[in-house]
């Protein structure tokens, strides 16, 4: 089934399916993203190691700067990407511990 853009839904159930694809696409997403993590702490060496400031924050100047593009707020895009970096700094972290 082709996805329908959201000005085209005639239903709310035609809305709550598009919902559904979009989000299983971002959790796939997701995962992806985290495959890079996941190998990321890998190739460090001190939980120290897990917070990188300036990487950070390019990273959400990107996101912020995409969203923008795509007419939504930056700020919803920036909230989303801080909370992610957040959940895999600690994951990082946690994992840079054991390492040690």
């Amino acid at each position: 089934m082709s996805p329908i853009k959201a000005k085209d839904c005639p239903t709310m159930d035609e809305v709550r399916v598009e919902i559904d694809r979009i989000d299983k696409e971002l959790v796939d997403l997701i995962a992806e993203r985290f495959s890079y993590v996941d190998r990321a702490w890998q190739l460090k060496e001190n939980p120290e190691d897990a917070v990188v400031p300036w990487r950070i924050q390019q990273v959400v100047d990107k996101v912020k700067a995409r969203a923008e593009e795509k007419g939504i707020p930056p700020e919803l895009a920036e909230s989303v990407w801080r909370q992610m970096i957040g959940w895999f700094i600690q994951f990082e972290e946690s994992n840079l511990e054991k390492k040690k």
